[in-house]
């Protein structure tokens, strides 16, 4: 059971349930959300998948790791002081 069942192939990419669905972009290649539908890949999530990637990154991709940002460090003083109210 695939993914598409139901989808039509046309110009451009697939008919699936009344959307015009296109391939993946190179920056998608290894997203999960990505599905092969005879012989091409497409996302399971957005109709265009090059429109999530013109600002950047796309927001639901999964192979792609976001950077954490450290967290500020705390004064031990400070800290201590907090602990001692309660806070």
């Amino acid at each position: 059971m695939s993914q598409f069942d139901g989808a039509t192939k046309v110009d451009g990419g697939i008919k699936f349930k009344g959307m015009t669905l296109k391939p993946i972009v190179e920056q998608c290649e290894g997203c999960a959300k990505a599905a092969e539908f005879e012989g091409d890949k497409y996302c399971t999530l957005y109709p265009v998948p090059e429109k999530k990637w013109a600002n950047g990154k796309c927001n639901s991709a999964t192979h792609v790791k976001i950077a954490v940002e450290e967290q500020a460090k705390v004064n031990p003083l400070k800290a201590s002081k907090r602990a001692a109210r309660g806070r």
